[in-house]
């Protein structure tokens, strides 16, 4: 079969299959009395065999090497062309992301665009300094796209750098990162979930409240824990569950115990927005420990005289109307505070949220260690409860407790 039968049967053309024979891939097997070359059957099998692999992306040369070496085993081949394959994609999808972060920023002109490419090289950068430059240069800017923002923040180990992006998000505006950081919540890597839900407490503006409410449910202590500090310091008392929980487990206690504080001088009206100590959502009530000690059940109010005795009293005691009830059996060898009153004050925030310290520390449950940070976390809630619990927790059987309490009392006395 002459050359050009060849090329319209095989769909190779004239010119490539002359480069074939150059290269030495494929010979003509005879030749016609006129010189033409005259293709075999086997000739054409061996064109259809090197199309097939040029399919596979080799090169010419490693087709010469896989039909004509003996020894040439085609897994390693194989295995090198997965390798190569794999880093054209990665190559081609990182190009990809560029050019959708360069047409988000819908840049006016050519300089436009050479400013974000910057910008985009800056956060990309091994250099911390660089990457917080390119942090602190985009903030409020229309230049870089959210998304490359979001991403950077989400990989950024570096705490200033992070700070730095954080800030930048925020500067943006924040709503389009929203939907990016509550989708990252759910990442299988704890780093990016706890780093998304870092940059989500500190967005403003109701959606991200809400976003940091559905946060408090979710599985994972970490994100609780931001969410929850971040909650409370917006005034919302449905974090306050998750906040005396941190201070019981000493994770992040200080925070906790900082937003305890800011709740409990917040407007009643801005801190009844949720049962604080109901447990978390899938989470069951310590038995003993039952409704609301920092805001009733919706619908429901404090008897007159017993306001906000939470528990019932010990079997075969009866409460004093209008006094106070042990909340709780003590812990072995403690003293319970006997603070839960009925007063009027226990209706004002500080006093609801020092009543729900006061059930916790009582619970028999709490360790000695959980029980002086419960005390400790005392000293930043304003109110006669909390002076009453400190009061009777300085003469707790627990010493470290009795000289947390003491130290306290003594900061408050000064403070009058």
């Amino acid at each position: 079969m002459l050359i050009g039968e060849v090329a319209r049967r095989s769909g190779v053309s004239a010119r490539m299959l002359r480069h074939y024979e150059s290269l030495g891939l494929v010979r003509p097997s005879e030749r016609t009395g006129s010189g033409y070359r005259e293709y075999s059957g086997d000739d054409i099998r061996r064109i259809f065999h090197i199309e097939s692999l040029r399919s596979l992306g080799l090169s010419l040369r490693e087709i010469g090497r896989a039909l004509d070496e003996p020894g040439f085993t085609p897994s390693s081949l194989v295995g090198d062309l997965i390798r190569q394959t794999r880093e054209r994609i990665a190559a081609e999808t990182e190009l990809l992301t560029r050019l959708n972060r360069i047409d988000a920023a819908e840049p006016g002109d050519w300089e436009e665009v050479l400013q974000v490419v910057a910008l985009l090289q800056a956060l990309s950068s091994k250099s911390a300094d660089a990457r917080q430059r390119a942090a602190l240069s985009s903030g409020g800017q229309d230049a870089l796209p959210v998304a490359a923002l979001v991403e950077a923040v989400l990989s950024e180990t570096d705490t200033n750098v992070a700070g730095a992006l954080r800030w930048a998000l925020v500067r943006s505006g924040g709503a389009d990162s929203l939907p990016l950081l509550v989708e990252a919540l759910g990442s299988p890597e704890a780093a990016v979930r706890e780093r998304a839900a870092q940059c989500l407490a500190e967005l403003p503006g109701d959606e991200a409240t809400a976003e940091l409410r559905r946060a408090l449910a979710g599985p994972d202590a970490v994100v609780r824990g931001r969410a929850a500090v971040a909650l409370g310091n917006r005034g919302a008392a449905d974090a306050v569950p998750e906040l005396i929980d941190m201070i019981v487990a000493g994770r992040n206690d200080t925070d906790a115990a900082d937003a305890l504080s800011v709740l409990a001088v917040a407007p009643a009206s801005a801190v009844a927005t949720g049962s604080a100590v109901d447990p978390a959502p899938g989470a069951s009530a310590p038995a003993g420990d039952a409704a609301s000690a920092v805001d009733p059940a919706p619908g429901a109010s404090a008897p007159a005289g017993d306001a906000a005795s939470a528990v019932d009293p010990a079997p075969g005691a009866s409460a004093p109307a209008g006094d106070t009830a042990s909340a709780v059996d003590p812990a072995p060898g403690a003293t319970a505070p006997s603070v839960v009153t009925a007063s009027a004050e226990a209706t004002a925030p500080a006093e609801r949220i020092a009543t729900a310290l006061v059930l916790r520390i009582a619970r028999p449950a709490t360790e000695a260690p959980a029980r002086g940070r419960l005390t400790q976390a005392l000293a930043g809630i304003p109110g006669a409860t909390a002076t009453r619990a400190l009061v009777e927790l300085s003469a707790d059987e627990d010493r470290a407790v009795a000289l947390t309490a003491t130290y306290l009392l003594r900061l408050r006395d000064g403070e009058r």
